[in-house]
């Protein structure tokens, strides 16, 4: 009985470590520490771009890495992650790593309330801090829509179509007055519903392999846009 009691202990012990550990690191810049210091700077003339995102930025790379083979490409996604947690580190995986170009895909997980709940305007002020960054330090903006999504496997009845469109329309916007690069995946993937299409997901909210080969030439195209930008 006694080694019983001793154990669920230890796991609670435990579990209650792991729930502070993730506490104390928030924003998850432990993530890529070691690699970010690996990286090191760009080469002399290399074209260094630097996607932050989340679960469906992370996937990208485990799903098609041969998108980012031989390519200065630096994949920066955390699954899971909101824009504030992507503003806190934004430092240290984007600015530090003194990229041309950055790539931002976020705004899904907010609306999902994975951090708590978040109004639009809340995520519009961290999108747009990340992008004075980004601007402050000479690094391109490339603003990716929100991808389509009716509901979310997670949090189910959260219904966050009319709140996708309203942030992908101010995103555009926004995009257009201070000469970032938008990149509209929402139309490119969206059904009926409106939903991202089946044929490219396979859980309604993550694209799969097909979907990740529709987003690919558009997320080129507005790279090289804004490599444009950075040379003229």
């Amino acid at each position: 009985m006694n080694i019983i009691i001793r154990l669920l202990f230890f796991c609670s012990f435990f579990s209650l470590s792991i729930i502070q550990l993730q506490a104390q690191d928030w924003p998850n810049l432990s993530r890529y520490e070691d690699s970010n210091k690996k990286l090191g700077l760009p080469l002399p003339n290399e074209d260094r771009v630097v996607f932050m995102g989340n679960s469906i930025t992370e996937g990208w790379l485990t799903l098609n890495p041969d998108f980012f083979k031989g390519k200065p490409y630096i994949n920066r996604g955390i699954s899971g992650q909101t824009t504030p947690q992507m503003l806190l580190r934004f430092r240290a995986d984007v600015i530090d790593l003194k990229p041309k170009v950055v790539v931002i895909l976020a705004g899904t997980n907010d609306l999902a309330g994975n951090t708590g709940p978040a109004t639009l305007e809340m995520i519009e002020g961290n999108i747009m801090s990340m992008c004075e960054l980004a601007a402050a330090n000479k690094i391109a903006v490339v603003l990716c829509s929100v991808l389509p999504a009716y509901d979310y496997e997670w949090k189910k009845g959260t219904y966050p179509m009319a709140k996708i469109a309203a942030l992908n329309k101010w995103m555009k916007t926004y995009a257009e007055k201070n000469n970032h690069v938008y990149v509209d995946f929402y139309s490119a993937m969206v059904d009926e519903r409106p939903g991202l299409r089946d044929d490219y997901s396979y859980d309604e909210v993550h694209p799969d392999l097909t979907g990740y080969k529709v987003m690919e030439p558009l997320v080129e195209f507005g790279i090289s846009s804004a490599l444009s930008k950075v040379k003229k």
